[in-house]
């Protein structure tokens, strides 16, 4: 993968110290880490068991917390312990060990800057799962994504990836300081978890971006809001030029995957009452196309270099709402329509729980918009992915530095 400039002005990366370029050539030596292929093996596993478990939610009910895809999810945070302990026995413990200068001191324990984020992000998760069961057994077996709970243990997912990202992002950029050949696996490495977040992002979304609801502004604001910020960051932090394309790309094959892959397991609710007969896993909706924007992004990412910040985040914002809607409003169309029935768009599978009188069921819009009440709220929601856009460049930027 090239190793393009990016847009905003970015800086050069800052001298590192004697004993900082000492693990430069260890890591070049060793090639990646084990811990860093450790933690982004948590987060897929996180991604697949989320996936799953919405699809188990859909299709059987909720019947035990101890399913396969909790288990797969709740793994991700038991990888991050492991990770986390070892890293920080070597750097506080070890006064010998070489990653001890790459790490820094939190309240007297020493490790990389992303072990402590990891370290919140899996007690966040290992403290929703109590949670979670309490929720359910108070307010009912199966309720909305979006739930306190649920919150909780997204949240954590992302705390932990993020601090997946930081232990990458500082060894890619020691790499990069010292002209290291693992620069490019690390590279390849950070835009797949990109990619992962991008799902991430879209996975807590999902209820606002169903296809019966693409023909109303909330979608598009809430897309707005969490997705241009992503794209931005692993832009600027990846150094590649395709970065928000790639990501793009990775959601959407995820997400097609389960589409494809899904229905070939057997499930039947055990939940009632059932008003759609289910015989298989019932996997996610077609993913949004944000491969269309991304690509708009990238594109004109290379020609903004010399542009100021905030410039490039009010172009950003517009091309990226324009485009996003540009493509997404007529496609939901398509995916409402009988073409869209097949094994590859999916829009024939029907949870449990979808009465026949249901929009979904019925394949119509829920309450679709138009007019000038439509147009002002898609000129906030460029207004937003602006925002979101800016916050991206000047957090990829600072994450350029990182070395710890």
């Amino acid at each position: 993968m090239s190793s393009a400039a990016h847009p905003a002005g970015l800086a050069s990366l800052p001298s590192t110290s004697s004993s900082s370029r000492t693990v430069s050539r260890d890591v070049a030596a060793a090639g990646v880490p084990w811990y860093i292929w450790t933690g982004v093996a948590g987060i897929t596993s996180a991604s697949v068991g989320a996936a799953w478990d919405v699809a188990w939610h859909r299709s059987i009910g909720r019947d035990t917390f101890w399913t396969p895809a909790h288990l797969m999810i709740q793994l991700c945070g038991v990888l991050a312990a492991v990770v986390g302990l070892w890293l920080v026995h070597q750097c506080t413990f070890n006064t010998d060990s070489k990653l001890r200068a790459a790490s820094v001191n939190v309240f007297g324990l020493r490790a990389p800057l992303g072990v402590f984020l990891a370290g919140w992000g899996g007690i966040a998760m290992i403290t929703s799962a109590p949670f979670d069961n309490w929720w359910h057994d108070a307010y009912g077996l199966d309720v909305k994504i979006v739930s306190p709970p649920h919150t909780l243990l997204i949240l954590g997912i992302r705390a932990v990836s993020l601090g997946v990202f930081f232990l990458i992002l500082a060894t890619m950029n020691r790499a990069a300081a010292e002209g290291s050949r693992s620069f490019s696996t690390l590279q390849k490495l950070l835009l797949y978890l990109g990619g992962l977040t991008v799902g991430g992002q879209m996975f807590f979304l999902q209820e606002y971006t169903w296809d019966v609801g693409l023909h109303q502004s909330r979608a598009y604001i809430a897309m707005a809001i969490a997705v241009p910020v992503v794209f931005a960051m692993i832009s600027q932090a990846s150094r590649f030029k395709w970065a928000a394309t790639t990501a793009a790309a990775i959601y959407m094959a995820f997400l097609i995957g389960e589409i494809l892959i899904f229905p070939l397991a057997h499930a039947e609710p055990k939940l009632g009452p059932v008003f759609f007969p289910v015989t298989h896993l019932v996997p996610a909706k077609f993913p949004i196309l944000l491969i269309a924007p991304a690509f708009a992004l990238d594109l004109i990412w290379q020609r903004m270099k010399n542009w100021k910040t905030w410039q490039i985040a009010a172009v950003s914002g517009v091309v990226f709402l324009a485009v996003l809607t540009a493509v997404e409003w007529p496609f939901a169309n398509f995916l409402l329509s009988k073409a869209s029935e097949n094994r590859f768009f999916g829009t024939a599978y029907f949870q449990y729980s979808a009465r026949p009188d249901s929009e979904d069921r019925l394949r119509i819009f829920f309450h679709p918009q138009g007019g000038l009440t439509l147009w002002l709220d898609l000129f906030r929601a460029s207004l937003y992915a602006a925002i979101s856009t800016w916050v991206g460049l000047l957090f990829g930027r600072w994450m350029r530095g990182v070395q710890r």
